[in-house]
């Protein structure tokens, strides 16, 4: 292995050495650590989905509202949590069960991007999309590791500011989306693991469209 190569996996795998010569030790550690790592995800799982279990009902009622009077889903986020945003939307467009929704993914069209990054500039790529596409009564869902991205933070507010109900999802303490007046409803992972971080996200997702199907149901049934 050469030293460009242990640098670039160090962090993840510190036992993995050049001189290494003990193919069944190494395969023993790999398991090992592989182990830890999904033992670390779903402790953080379950701890936040407890944690944000009241928030989550208020964003998935106010969400199942919204969805009810005709509104849409707008969802957002840069690398990353640019494919969960894209995830959330086919969740909830093509969901595995339950009533498809109604959903956008302001990252999938990258003529848009890059015409509104070039134009504009990057900080409002998603604002911009939201002027132009969403309405008072639709649904805002920005995604940022951090809680520190300026773009998904600009669209957010834009949302607020236009009547959209507006949820973040973010990690670390949240940065400063968890201290933004705009956001309606936030969702902090506290891990400063931006896989763990993603990983749980995605089951914040989840349980946020359960809740809105479940919702959508009793409406059905009422």
């Amino acid at each position: 292995m050469t030293h460009m190569a242990r640098e670039l996996t160090g962090f993840l795998y510190p036992f993995i050495e050049s001189e290494e010569r003990d193919g069944s030790s190494l395969l023993v550690d790999l398991a090992a650590s592989a182990e830890e790592k999904v033992a670390q995800s779903r402790r953080l799982r379950t701890t936040t989905l407890e944690r944000c279990a009241s928030r989550l009902a208020q964003a998935g009622e106010a969400t199942a509202q919204r969805f009810r009077q005709g509104g849409r889903l707008f969802a957002f986020g840069n690398g990353g949590s640019a494919t969960d945003a894209e995830g959330a939307v086919d969740l909830f467009l093509r969901p595995p069960s339950g009533r498809p929704l109604p959903a956008i993914s302001l990252v999938d069209d990258r003529a848009v991007l890059t015409a509104l990054a070039n134009d504009v500039g990057f900080d409002l790529v998603f604002s911009r999309q939201v002027i132009a596409h969403a309405q008072a009564g639709d649904v805002a869902v920005g995604f940022s590791t951090s809680g520190e991205s300026r773009n998904v933070l600009r669209g957010l507010e834009e949302a607020s500011h236009r009547g959209l109900l507006t949820i973040g999802l973010c990690g670390y303490d949240g940065g400063a989306m968890a201290a933004s007046d705009a956001i309606a409803h936030c969702l902090v992972v506290h891990s400063e693991s931006v896989h763990r971080v993603q990983e749980t996200q995605n089951a914040l997702v989840f349980q946020l469209w359960s809740i809105v199907q479940a919702h959508l149901g009793e409406g059905a049934d009422a």
